[in-house]
């Protein structure tokens, strides 16, 4: 089961493919579509290196054995019955909640036995609490369970509240175009470029969008039932235009006081290295992140310091330099929210990391928790 379709989740699958065993791999739709389009591109990147765990046999493979299932429509995998849930982080992500009880689905219908002795809900990357993404709305789902694996990626952080992120993120855009300079908005592929179209739509905003995520707001379109609005979601398309690179048309781009939102989101590559160089040295224009900015990124060296190499050159950054907290996690307050429905369920923190201290924490909060080792044993 692969809860969604980022690298970090799903950018091994394919090699799990590579021996003789051919186990099948379930997911949403979206995830299906992303975790195959971002291994395509891994593959073309990075083929043949060690960077990349698989080849392009293996990604075939996964086509061959892919099972797609929507949200709450259970279905039978190693004998257990598994069940997706809206994890509201990106489009298609999931909970998955795993009961050993028996179940039969044939031709669309399921027979159930009696209740299973345990019910373990894995909660993959999930956003809850407050109003939630433009793209997609906050997780709501808290079945029953008798353990909880959770993911604890801002167990540390309270988030600045979504409306404010916005708000400020729309002003200093504003105030950018108002004075004639160009806006720059390294952003992430799935989900953050089209969470800042739809940002951008909402308050008559015109923007350029460049890199995968033009494919990648194709794709998730193709699934309208995964997405808050999808009305929205196409008139912000059309409030859009991409890029495709063509004849000297980037620099041609940034010449004009206009936004433009284009991958990397950490200008680690990607049309962003285009952009940056012609937009870096002057004050007027903005360099604005919308998401974290993993440590030794060039996009951390320039928050830091305000230089870096970026591309092939070393850029010292004139351009207003703000980041933006667009987070598609759930906060501290979001994963107390969430786990406050399983205050007599064992909880497995995972994924972040502060885990042993999150752990902690929860277990002053009255919580039965733990943050296992790698190759721990956990016992429920």
């Amino acid at each position: 089961m692969v809860s969604h379709g980022h690298l970090d989740h799903a950018g091994a699958v394919p090699a799990l493919l590579a021996g003789d065993v051919r186990p099948p791999v379930h997911w949403t739709p979206p995830t299906r579509d992303l975790a195959l389009r971002l291994c395509e591109d891994t593959l073309k990147l990075h083929g043949g290196t060690p960077q990349c765990p698989f080849t392009g046999e293996d990604l075939r493979r996964v086509t061959e054995v892919s099972e797609t299932h929507g949200y709450r429509e259970p279905f039978e995998a190693a004998g257990h019955r598994i069940e997706f849930l809206d994890a509201g982080h990106v489009p298609g992500s999931a909970h998955v909640l795993v009961d050993d009880s028996e179940v039969r689905c044939t031709s669309g219908n399921r027979t159930q036995s009696d209740d299973g002795d345990t019910r373990l809900l894995y909660t993959g990357d999930f956003y809850a609490g407050g109003r939630g993404q433009r793209l997609v709305t906050p997780s709501t789902a808290r079945p029953d369970a008798d353990v909880v694996v959770t993911e604890s990626t801002y167990a540390d952080v309270e988030h600045e509240r979504r409306a404010r992120v916005e708000e400020r993120f729309v002003e200093r855009v504003r105030t950018t175009l108002w004075e004639g300079g160009t806006v720059v908005v390294p952003a992430f592929a799935v989900g953050r470029t089209q969470e800042l179209m739809l940002v951008c739509a909402a308050h008559d905003i015109d923007c350029y969008v460049d890199g995968m995520g033009v494919e990648v707001t194709s794709l998730l379109r193709r699934h309208p039932e995964f997405l808050r609005d999808a009305d929205a979601m196409a008139r912000a398309a059309s409030n859009t235009r991409f890029v495709d690179g063509r004849d000297g048309q980037r620099r041609r781009i940034a010449d004009q006081s206009t936004v433009i939102i284009t991958t990397a989101g950490m200008l680690g590559g990607g049309p962003a290295v285009t952009y940056l160089p012609e937009i870096h040295a002057n004050p007027i224009n903005a360099l604005l992140f919308s998401g974290y900015q993993v440590e030794g990124t060039p996009g951390r060296r320039i928050l830091e310091t305000g230089s870096a190499e970026v591309g092939d050159r070393h850029l010292q950054v004139s351009a207003t330099v703000e980041a933006f907290d667009f987070s598609a996690h759930a906060d501290r307050d979001g994963l107390l929210e969430f786990l406050e429905a399983y205050r007599d369920t064992p909880i497995v923190v995972k994924h972040g990391d502060a885990c042993e201290w999150f752990a902690a924490d929860l277990e002053s909060r009255g919580h039965d928790a733990r943050a296992p080792a790698v190759g721990d044993t956990v016992e429920v």
